[in-house]
C-alpha cells in the first residue's frame, strides 16, 4: 500500500536527495524533538540518545534514495531510530525467557499520577523491561515485531512485557500509595 503523499513533503525528500543542505537541516529539525524523546526513552542516557540520534539521522540521509513510500516519512524515520538506539545499548539488554506468567494486568497508571513520575519510573526499568515495554506500550509495535527487532523469542518479549509492567507498578504503588 502506497501512503498518500503531500506535495511538500515531496519536495522535501527530493530536495534532500539533491543533497540541499537547508532541506536536510529542514527535515532534522522537523523530526528531531520526537525521535530525541523516543531514543532517550529506550537508552535512558542523554549522551548516547544525542549520539544515536545523530546516527540515526546520518542513516536517514544515506538511505532515503531507498524509502519506498510504503509508510509515512516519520514512520521510517522512527523505525531507523528505533534500531539505531537498540543498537546503541544492545550491550546492556539482559533478558530473561519466563513464560510461567498471568497475562492479566492491573491498571498501572492512576488519574493523581503526573507525567513526570511515569516517566521517571519507566527511564529506572532495567534496559530489557524499559526497551519492550516502550516498543509495545509507547509506540505499539506487536510482540512478533519486537522479537524480530531485539533477536528474542515472541515469548521473551511477552514476559519481558509482564514483568516490565509489574516493575512499574511497584514504583508507581510506592511513589501514590
Amino acid at each position: 500500500m502506497i501512503v498518500k503523499r503531500n506535495k511538500n513533503e515531496l519536495t522535501l525528500i527530493k530536495r534532500c536527495l539533491n543533497n540541499e543542505r537547508l532541506a536536510q537541516m529542514h527535515l532534522f529539525n522537523k523530526y528531531k524533538d520526537a525521535m530525541y524523546t523516543l531514543i532517550y526513552r529506550i537508552t535512558a542516557n542523554p549522551n548516547d540518545a544525542e549520539d544515536a540520534l545523530q546516527e540515526a539521522f546520518v542513516n536517514v540521509f544515506m538511505k532515503l534514495d531507498t524509502f519506498k513510500g510504503d509508510s509515512t516519512l516519520g514512520a521510517w524515520i522512527k523505525t531507523i531510530c528505533v534500531r539505531t538506539a537498540l543498537r546503541k545499548n544492545k550491550t546492556n539488554f539482559k533478558y530473561e525467557d519466563i513464560t510461567d506468567f498471568d497475562n492479566e494486568s492491573e491498571q498501572l497508571i492512576d488519574e493523581n499520577m503526573t507525567g513526570e513520575a511515569i516517566e521517571k519510573a519507566i527511564l529506572n526499568l532495567d534496559d530489557g523491561y524499559r526497551t519492550v515495554f516502550l516498543l509495545i506500550e509507547v509506540e505499539g509495535y506487536k510482540h512478533k515485531e519486537v522479537a524480530e527487532m531485539l533477536s528474542i523469542s515472541e515469548g521473551t518479549s511477552k514476559s519481558q512485557l509482564f514483568h516490565a509492567k509489574k516493575h512499574l507498578q511497584k514504583q508507581l504503588k510506592h511513589i501514590y500509595f
